[in-house]
Protein backbone atom coordinates (compact mmCIF):
# COMPACT_ATOMS: atom_id res chain seq x y z
CA UNK A 1 0.00 0.00 0.00
CA UNK A 2 0.97 3.63 -0.37
CA UNK A 3 3.01 4.55 2.73
CA UNK A 4 1.68 8.11 2.55
CA UNK A 5 -1.66 6.81 3.81
CA UNK A 6 0.15 5.70 6.97
CA UNK A 7 2.55 8.59 7.28
CA UNK A 8 0.13 11.44 6.63
CA UNK A 9 -3.14 9.95 7.86
CA UNK A 10 -4.54 8.07 10.81
CA UNK A 11 -3.98 4.57 9.50
CA UNK A 12 -3.79 1.95 12.29
CA UNK A 13 -0.51 0.62 10.87
CA UNK A 14 1.09 3.80 12.16
CA UNK A 15 0.53 2.56 15.70
CA UNK A 16 1.41 -1.03 14.91
CA UNK A 17 4.75 0.03 13.43
CA UNK A 18 5.51 2.51 16.21
CA UNK A 19 7.96 0.21 18.09
CA UNK A 20 10.09 -0.07 14.94
CA UNK A 21 9.91 3.71 14.67
CA UNK A 22 11.27 4.09 18.20
CA UNK A 23 14.15 1.75 17.38
CA UNK A 24 14.91 3.71 14.21
CA UNK A 25 14.89 6.99 16.15
CA UNK A 26 17.27 5.55 18.72
CA UNK A 27 19.72 4.36 16.09
CA UNK A 28 19.82 7.68 14.21
CA UNK A 29 20.18 9.65 17.44
CA UNK A 30 23.08 7.45 18.56
CA UNK A 31 24.70 7.88 15.16
CA UNK A 32 24.38 11.66 15.32
CA UNK A 33 25.76 11.64 18.87
CA UNK A 34 28.74 9.66 17.61
CA UNK A 35 29.59 12.40 15.13
CA UNK A 36 29.02 15.17 17.68
CA UNK A 37 31.33 13.49 20.20
CA UNK A 38 33.97 12.68 17.62
CA UNK A 39 33.57 8.91 17.91
CA UNK A 40 32.72 8.94 14.20
CA UNK A 41 34.86 11.15 12.00
CA UNK A 42 33.54 14.05 9.94
CA UNK A 43 35.69 15.63 7.26
CA UNK A 44 35.87 19.37 6.80
CA UNK A 45 36.53 20.67 3.31
CA UNK A 46 38.52 23.89 2.77
CA UNK A 47 35.46 25.97 1.74
CA UNK A 48 32.16 26.80 3.46
CA UNK A 49 29.57 24.02 3.13
CA UNK A 50 25.82 24.72 3.14
CA UNK A 51 23.52 21.70 3.42
CA UNK A 52 19.92 22.04 2.23
CA UNK A 53 17.94 19.01 3.38
CA UNK A 54 14.79 17.82 5.04
CA UNK A 55 13.58 15.53 7.80
CA UNK A 56 10.97 13.69 5.77
CA UNK A 57 11.19 11.10 3.02
CA UNK A 58 10.16 12.58 -0.32
CA UNK A 59 10.31 15.99 -1.92
CA UNK A 60 9.87 19.27 -0.08
CA UNK A 61 11.33 21.71 -2.62
CA UNK A 62 15.02 21.40 -1.79
CA UNK A 63 16.26 21.57 -5.37
CA UNK A 64 14.52 24.88 -6.25
CA UNK A 65 15.85 26.29 -2.96
CA UNK A 66 19.39 25.23 -3.87
CA UNK A 67 19.06 26.81 -7.32
CA UNK A 68 17.91 30.09 -5.80
CA UNK A 69 20.71 30.07 -3.21
CA UNK A 70 23.26 29.44 -5.98
CA UNK A 71 21.86 32.41 -7.89
CA UNK A 72 22.01 34.66 -4.82
CA UNK A 73 25.55 33.57 -3.99
CA UNK A 74 26.79 34.23 -7.51
CA UNK A 75 25.21 37.69 -7.41
CA UNK A 76 27.35 38.43 -4.35
CA UNK A 77 30.58 37.26 -5.95
CA UNK A 78 30.73 33.69 -4.65
CA UNK A 79 31.55 30.76 -6.94
CA UNK A 80 29.26 27.97 -5.75
CA UNK A 81 29.47 24.30 -6.62
CA UNK A 82 26.67 21.84 -5.94
CA UNK A 83 26.91 18.24 -4.74
CA UNK A 84 23.96 15.88 -4.89
CA UNK A 85 23.18 12.21 -4.37
CA UNK A 86 22.26 11.41 -7.96
CA UNK A 87 19.30 9.09 -7.42
CA UNK A 88 18.41 7.13 -10.53
CA UNK A 89 21.79 7.49 -12.18
CA UNK A 90 23.50 4.33 -13.39
CA UNK A 91 26.97 5.68 -14.12
CA UNK A 92 29.83 3.31 -13.41
CA UNK A 93 32.04 5.85 -11.65
CA UNK A 94 31.10 7.93 -8.60
CA UNK A 95 31.47 10.70 -7.78
CA UNK A 96 31.19 12.19 -11.24
CA UNK A 97 30.88 15.64 -12.77
CA UNK A 98 27.52 16.27 -14.40
CA UNK A 99 27.45 18.10 -17.75
CA UNK A 100 24.44 20.19 -18.74
CA UNK A 101 23.81 17.81 -21.64
CA UNK A 102 24.27 14.71 -19.49
CA UNK A 103 21.93 11.75 -19.79
CA UNK A 104 19.55 11.44 -16.81
CA UNK A 105 19.83 7.64 -17.02
CA UNK A 106 23.56 7.97 -16.34
CA UNK A 107 23.71 10.85 -13.88
CA UNK A 108 20.18 11.04 -12.39
CA UNK A 109 17.35 13.47 -13.11
CA UNK A 110 18.04 16.05 -10.40
CA UNK A 111 21.79 16.38 -11.14
CA UNK A 112 21.07 17.01 -14.83
CA UNK A 113 18.38 19.55 -13.92
CA UNK A 114 20.83 21.31 -11.58
CA UNK A 115 23.51 21.34 -14.27
CA UNK A 116 21.13 22.86 -16.82
CA UNK A 117 19.63 25.47 -14.54
CA UNK A 118 22.37 26.57 -12.16
CA UNK A 119 25.40 27.34 -14.33
CA UNK A 120 27.48 25.89 -11.49
CA UNK A 121 29.80 22.88 -11.35
CA UNK A 122 27.68 19.86 -10.34
CA UNK A 123 29.04 16.64 -8.88
CA UNK A 124 26.83 13.62 -8.15
CA UNK A 125 27.64 10.73 -5.86
CA UNK A 126 26.47 9.06 -2.65
CA UNK A 127 29.68 10.01 -0.81
CA UNK A 128 29.22 13.75 -0.31
CA UNK A 129 32.79 14.17 0.97
CA UNK A 130 34.27 12.64 -2.18
CA UNK A 131 31.81 14.60 -4.32
CA UNK A 132 32.78 17.84 -2.60
CA UNK A 133 36.50 17.14 -3.02
CA UNK A 134 35.98 16.53 -6.75
CA UNK A 135 33.95 19.75 -7.07
CA UNK A 136 36.86 21.68 -5.54
CA UNK A 137 39.59 20.00 -7.57
CA UNK A 138 39.56 22.50 -10.47
CA UNK A 139 39.81 25.56 -8.25
CA UNK A 140 36.68 27.25 -9.61
CA UNK A 141 34.52 26.71 -6.49
CA UNK A 142 34.75 28.64 -3.21
CA UNK A 143 31.53 27.47 -1.52
CA UNK A 144 29.60 24.19 -1.68
CA UNK A 145 25.85 23.67 -1.64
CA UNK A 146 24.66 20.16 -0.80
CA UNK A 147 21.27 19.30 -2.29
CA UNK A 148 20.02 16.94 0.42
CA UNK A 149 22.48 15.29 2.80
CA UNK A 150 21.24 16.68 6.11
CA UNK A 151 21.82 13.21 7.54
CA UNK A 152 25.18 12.71 5.78
CA UNK A 153 27.19 13.70 8.85
CA UNK A 154 30.54 12.61 7.47
CA UNK A 155 30.54 15.88 5.53
CA UNK A 156 31.15 18.69 8.04
CA UNK A 157 28.94 21.68 7.36
CA UNK A 158 28.88 25.37 8.25
CA UNK A 159 25.17 26.02 7.71
CA UNK A 160 22.20 23.64 7.84
CA UNK A 161 18.91 24.56 6.17
CA UNK A 162 15.85 22.33 6.56
CA UNK A 163 13.00 22.62 4.05
CA UNK A 164 9.53 21.61 5.30
CA UNK A 165 6.47 20.94 3.15
CA UNK A 166 3.97 23.55 4.29
CA UNK A 167 0.97 21.45 3.29
CA UNK A 168 2.00 18.08 4.73
CA UNK A 169 4.26 19.22 7.56
CA UNK A 170 5.98 16.35 9.34
CA UNK A 171 3.13 13.90 8.85
CA UNK A 172 2.26 11.85 11.91
CA UNK A 173 5.50 12.91 13.59
CA UNK A 174 6.93 9.39 13.69
CA UNK A 175 10.20 8.11 12.28
CA UNK A 176 10.44 5.41 9.63
CA UNK A 177 8.75 3.03 9.04
CA UNK A 178 5.71 4.23 11.03
CA UNK A 179 6.11 7.80 9.78
CA UNK A 180 7.97 9.85 7.16
CA UNK A 181 10.77 11.17 9.41
CA UNK A 182 14.41 10.32 8.79
CA UNK A 183 15.27 11.92 12.15
CA UNK A 184 13.16 12.84 15.19
CA UNK A 185 11.22 16.08 14.78
CA UNK A 186 13.34 17.75 17.46
CA UNK A 187 16.16 17.86 14.92
CA UNK A 188 14.49 20.96 13.43
CA UNK A 189 15.48 22.92 16.53
CA UNK A 190 19.18 22.26 15.85
CA UNK A 191 19.43 23.48 12.23
CA UNK A 192 20.39 27.07 11.46
CA UNK A 193 17.41 27.96 9.26
CA UNK A 194 14.01 26.40 8.51
CA UNK A 195 12.22 27.10 5.23
CA UNK A 196 8.52 26.24 4.97
CA UNK A 197 7.55 25.63 1.35
CA UNK A 198 4.02 26.81 0.66
CA UNK A 199 1.06 27.00 3.00
CA UNK A 200 -1.55 24.69 4.36
CA UNK A 201 -2.34 22.60 7.39
CA UNK A 202 1.31 21.75 7.92
CA UNK A 203 2.44 25.34 8.54
CA UNK A 204 2.46 25.02 12.31
CA UNK A 205 4.77 22.02 12.14
CA UNK A 206 7.63 23.67 10.27
CA UNK A 207 7.75 27.30 11.26
CA UNK A 208 10.75 29.39 10.27
CA UNK A 209 10.88 31.41 7.07
CA UNK A 210 8.64 31.22 4.02
CA UNK A 211 9.34 29.98 0.53
CA UNK A 212 7.01 29.54 -2.41
CA UNK A 213 7.42 28.07 -5.85
CA UNK A 214 6.54 30.50 -8.63
CA UNK A 215 5.69 28.87 -11.99
CA UNK A 216 6.86 30.32 -15.27
CA UNK A 217 5.53 29.79 -18.78
CA UNK A 218 5.12 26.24 -20.05
CA UNK A 219 8.04 25.07 -22.20
CA UNK A 220 7.73 22.60 -25.05
CA UNK A 221 9.76 19.41 -24.62
CA UNK A 222 10.48 18.94 -28.32
CA UNK A 223 11.47 22.57 -28.89
CA UNK A 224 12.49 24.41 -25.70
CA UNK A 225 12.52 27.66 -27.66
CA UNK A 226 8.72 27.44 -27.76
CA UNK A 227 6.82 28.50 -24.64
CA UNK A 228 3.20 29.29 -23.82
CA UNK A 229 1.57 31.19 -20.93
CA UNK A 230 -0.09 28.79 -18.56
CA UNK A 231 -3.37 30.64 -19.18
CA UNK A 232 -3.40 29.09 -22.67
CA UNK A 233 -4.20 25.73 -21.09
CA UNK A 234 -7.28 26.97 -19.21
CA UNK A 235 -10.64 25.80 -20.51
CA UNK A 236 -9.69 22.33 -21.73
CA UNK A 237 -8.68 19.10 -19.98
CA UNK A 238 -4.98 18.79 -19.22
CA UNK A 239 -3.18 15.54 -18.44
CA UNK A 240 -0.49 16.11 -15.82
CA UNK A 241 2.24 13.66 -14.83
CA UNK A 242 4.73 13.84 -11.99
CA UNK A 243 7.44 11.50 -10.71
CA UNK A 244 8.50 13.58 -7.72
CA UNK A 245 8.43 13.10 -3.97
CA UNK A 246 5.00 14.72 -3.60
CA UNK A 247 3.19 14.61 -6.97
CA UNK A 248 0.00 16.01 -5.50
CA UNK A 249 1.74 19.32 -4.82
CA UNK A 250 2.33 19.72 -8.58
CA UNK A 251 -1.27 18.84 -9.43
CA UNK A 252 -2.59 21.19 -6.76
CA UNK A 253 -0.46 24.03 -8.13
CA UNK A 254 -1.86 23.48 -11.62
CA UNK A 255 -5.44 23.45 -10.34
CA UNK A 256 -4.70 26.60 -8.38
CA UNK A 257 -3.70 28.24 -11.67
CA UNK A 258 -7.17 27.48 -13.04
CA UNK A 259 -6.44 24.32 -15.01
CA UNK A 260 -8.73 21.30 -15.30
CA UNK A 261 -6.26 18.55 -14.43
CA UNK A 262 -6.24 14.77 -14.57
CA UNK A 263 -3.16 13.82 -12.60
CA UNK A 264 -1.01 10.72 -13.02
CA UNK A 265 1.54 10.11 -10.26
CA UNK A 266 4.63 7.96 -10.74
CA UNK A 267 7.24 6.88 -8.16
CA UNK A 268 9.93 9.46 -7.42
CA UNK A 269 12.78 9.35 -10.01
CA UNK A 270 10.72 7.06 -12.24
CA UNK A 271 12.68 6.13 -15.42
CA UNK A 272 10.22 7.10 -18.13
CA UNK A 273 10.26 5.07 -21.36
CA UNK A 274 8.62 5.67 -24.76
CA UNK A 275 5.92 3.16 -23.83
CA UNK A 276 4.86 5.35 -20.90
CA UNK A 277 4.41 8.40 -23.09
CA UNK A 278 2.58 6.37 -25.74
CA UNK A 279 -0.06 5.50 -23.14
CA UNK A 280 -0.84 9.15 -22.37
CA UNK A 281 -3.70 11.05 -24.03
CA UNK A 282 -2.77 13.01 -27.18
CA UNK A 283 -2.36 16.22 -25.20
CA UNK A 284 -1.76 18.63 -23.82
CA UNK A 285 0.43 16.94 -21.23
CA UNK A 286 2.12 18.99 -18.49
CA UNK A 287 4.96 17.74 -16.30
CA UNK A 288 7.65 18.98 -13.94
CA UNK A 289 11.03 20.10 -15.21
CA UNK A 290 12.67 17.20 -13.38
CA UNK A 291 10.54 14.75 -15.36
CA UNK A 292 11.08 16.64 -18.61
CA UNK A 293 14.82 15.94 -18.65
CA UNK A 294 13.95 12.22 -18.90
CA UNK A 295 11.00 12.51 -21.32
CA UNK A 296 12.45 15.01 -23.82
CA UNK A 297 14.17 12.44 -26.10
CA UNK A 298 10.82 10.82 -27.02
CA UNK A 299 8.31 13.59 -26.27
CA UNK A 300 5.32 14.46 -28.42
CA UNK A 301 4.46 17.82 -29.94
CA UNK A 302 1.98 18.67 -27.18
CA UNK A 303 4.18 17.74 -24.21
CA UNK A 304 5.17 20.63 -21.95
CA UNK A 305 6.96 21.22 -18.66
CA UNK A 306 6.35 23.93 -16.11
CA UNK A 307 9.53 25.45 -14.67
CA UNK A 308 9.33 26.85 -11.16
CA UNK A 309 11.53 29.26 -9.24
CA UNK A 310 11.84 29.47 -5.49
CA UNK A 311 10.84 32.82 -4.01
CA UNK A 312 12.45 33.23 -0.60
CA UNK A 313 11.52 35.58 2.22
CA UNK A 314 13.72 38.65 2.27
CA UNK A 315 14.21 37.98 5.97
CA UNK A 316 15.51 34.48 5.15
CA UNK A 317 17.99 35.82 2.60
CA UNK A 318 19.27 38.34 5.11
CA UNK A 319 19.54 35.70 7.83
CA UNK A 320 21.35 33.32 5.49
CA UNK A 321 24.04 35.81 4.49
CA UNK A 322 24.35 37.05 8.06
CA UNK A 323 24.96 33.49 9.21
CA UNK A 324 27.38 32.82 6.35
CA UNK A 325 29.37 35.93 7.25
CA UNK A 326 29.50 34.95 10.90
CA UNK A 327 30.64 31.39 10.12
CA UNK A 328 33.22 32.30 7.46
CA UNK A 329 34.34 35.79 8.61
CA UNK A 330 34.03 37.27 5.11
Amino acid sequence: MDPNAIWYGRHPLGLILAPLSWLYCLVVQLRRLGYRKGWLASRRLPVPVVVVGNLTVGGTGKTPAVLKLAELLRARGWRPGIVTRGYGGRGAVAPRRVPADGAPAKFGDEPVLLARRSGCPIVAGPDRVAAGALALSRGDVDILLADDGLQHYRLARDIEIAVVDGARGLGNGRCLPAGPLREPRGRLTTVDLVLTNGGGSGDDRGGGYRMRLVPGAAVNLRDPAVSRPIADFIGRPVYAVAAIGNPERFFTMLRGLGLEVEGRAYPDHYPFAPSDLAAWPPGPVLMTEKDAVKCAPFAGEDHWFLPVEAELDTAFVEAFFRTLEARTHV
